[in-house]
């Protein structure tokens, strides 16, 4: 996987998910008030760097992960198979 790529989907997966868990959290702990917006938005432009740091970071050590697991997986439904 290319650097451009891991920054690019980094980028956006980290958009995405900070944008809707701020919006999540925020609605657990205010509720829907009148400047729900200005809380959200507050914290989206805080978590979402921060999202976007983790994810580029940490993104070839979960895919390692992921593909540990998976394979795992398909070794087990093999045995189950038998």
């Amino acid at each position: 996987m290319s650097v451009k790529f891991r920054f690019f989907y980094s980028l956006t997966m980290s958009l995405a998910l900070s944008f809707l868990m701020s919006a999540w959290v925020t609605f657990l702990n205010l509720g829907l008030q009148g400047d729900f917006t200005a809380h959200w938005m507050r914290a989206f432009l805080l978590a979402w760097p921060t999202a976007f740091t983790i994810a580029f970071a940490l993104g070839p050590t979960v895919n390692k992960v992921t593909e540990k697991l998976m394979a795992a997986s398909a070794t087990l439904s093999r045995r189950s198979d038998s």
